[in-house]
């Protein structure tokens, strides 16, 4: 694949005034009817008085300048048809802890026991008590990630997020939590919101897959303690023009490692925020995303933001990010890498490559670097480019038809992110969906 200069847009810093109208907010909130009482309370005042104070994103934020806000500043979301959910989900061969949430709430009767060694399982809308463990944790961390650049969407979240998971991790589980994500209404606006903590030495798998809502708000805050391992596997496959805003709010402590990676298979307007910051000596963050945009049935933009923040010695982190897009689709990422003074031997890496299949589709890229410190190795590269015109011949004069030369093509591109997957059998699983997917709409 031949190199060419990533198309950019003007990046001016933001003006005052640039937000969404002032009334949108309160349009929004009232639709939305935010839950009260509980133990998260507190945590859901504090972010209501953020969430007015900075108000919602408009085109000119500078952070949302290459993606449009207003189907997520919209009071309602447009109603979609439902689809057909009875295709087998990606990971349904696995032996794991299935918890079902449905348009946002979760769904007991199709869920399993909660009970799991080495776990403590939760639901929020049923933890009311104050003393709950995670009572520390709600909202702490997605507030903490205000700074240096307003989130509101995320704020919003944890004011009205009525349901999630909450997962305190203390030992090592014999199988993964699997959450799935279902539609029942054609008008849904799903918003969760996930706690998970990992106490010192523990490890967990952490899946999801699906999409529910018309429009979707989903929230994950991690806490991983020293020595804590948490591997974060997620996948969403639109049939449906969805919307959907996803966000990962992670602290980091020593010797702690924190894996996420994302599959994501068309939708209309996707857009997923990591902020991570590492606290501790001697830990660990990659962030990686394999994405497919096809706009033959419509818009596709799909938007990756990312901000990864080294506070400690000898830490290390990727980003790792491939999007092949077609038929006019977009491509999105931004992301940046902070270490602060004193955060000596820092090993920052991050990468993010385009693969357009016509002249139509385009990729969007503002990769940053801010440091601080003067013993590091840090790297940033954004390349976007065709097929490789002598690989496909090499294949195609062996033999290889034209439509499945470009489907090995495809998966050799996305196979740097793809190794983000730390199980040799999940990863498998992810690339032989991919190897389906792809192979249909090649026939197709």
């Amino acid at each position: 694949m031949s190199d060419v200069a990533v198309k950019t847009k003007d990046v001016t810093p933001q003006v005052s005034g640039s937000g969404a109208a002032p009334d949108a907010l309160a349009q929004h909130l009232a639709a939305l009817s935010p839950p009260e009482g509980g133990f998260t309370a507190a945590a859901r005042r504090d972010a209501l008085a953020r969430l007015r104070e900075m108000g919602l994103p408009g085109p000119r934020d500078e952070y949302w300048r290459y993606t449009d806000p207003r189907p997520f500043n919209a009071s309602k979301p447009q109603a979609l048809p439902l689809g057909d959910d009875s295709a087998p989900a990606l990971f349904d061969d696995v032996d794991r802890l299935k918890l079902v949430f449905v348009d946002g709430a979760f769904d007991a009767a199709a869920s399993d026991d909660l009970a799991l060694d080495g776990v403590q399982i939760d639901i929020l809308a049923a933890a009311e008590s104050g003393d709950h463990w995670a009572a520390s944790l709600f909202g702490t961390l997605e507030a903490a990630g205000q700074k240096p650049v307003r989130r509101p969407f995320a704020a919003l979240n944890t004011v009205a997020a009525r349901d999630g998971v909450l997962i305190r991790v203390t030992g090592k589980p014999s199988r993964p939590v699997h959450v799935i994500h279902r539609r029942a209404r054609a008008d849904a606006d799903a918003i969760w919101h996930h706690v998970i903590r990992v106490e010192e030495g523990a490890e967990l798998t952490f899946l999801e897959t699906g999409m529910s809502g018309a429009r979707s708000n989903g929230l994950i805050e991690i806490d991983l303690a020293p020595g804590a391992r948490l591997h974060h596997i997620t996948s969403k496959r639109a049939s449906d023009p969805r919307v959907g805003l996803s966000h990962i709010f992670a602290r980091v402590a020593e010797r702690s490692e924190l894996k996420s990676f994302a599959l994501s298979v068309n939708g209309t307007l996707m857009r997923q925020e990591s902020v991570i910051d590492i606290m501790g000596d001697d830990a660990v963050a990659h962030i990686a995303a394999a994405v497919l945009g096809d706009g033959d049935n419509g818009p596709f933009h799909q938007d990756d933001t990312v901000f990864i923040t080294h506070g400690a010695e000898r830490c290390e982190s990727r980003q790792v990010f491939k999007k092949v897009l077609k038929n006019g689709a977009e491509g999105v990422f931004q992301g940046k890498i902070l270490v602060k003074q004193g955060a000596q031997k820092t090993d920052g890496y991050q990468i993010s490559q385009a693969l357009l299949l016509d002249e139509r589709s385009q990729f969007l890229a503002k990769p940053e670097l801010e440091i601080y410190a003067d013993d590091v190795k840090c790297s940033h590269g954004s390349t976007t480019g065709a097929i490789d015109e002598t690989a496909l011949f090499y294949l195609r004069s062996r033999g290889v038809p034209k439509a499945q030369a470009i489907v090995f093509l495809v998966l050799s591109f996305l196979a740097d992110a793809l190794e983000e997957v730390e199980s040799e059998e999940l990863r498998e699983r992810i690339y032989e969906r991919l190897d389906a997917w792809l192979t249909e709409r090649a026939q197709g």
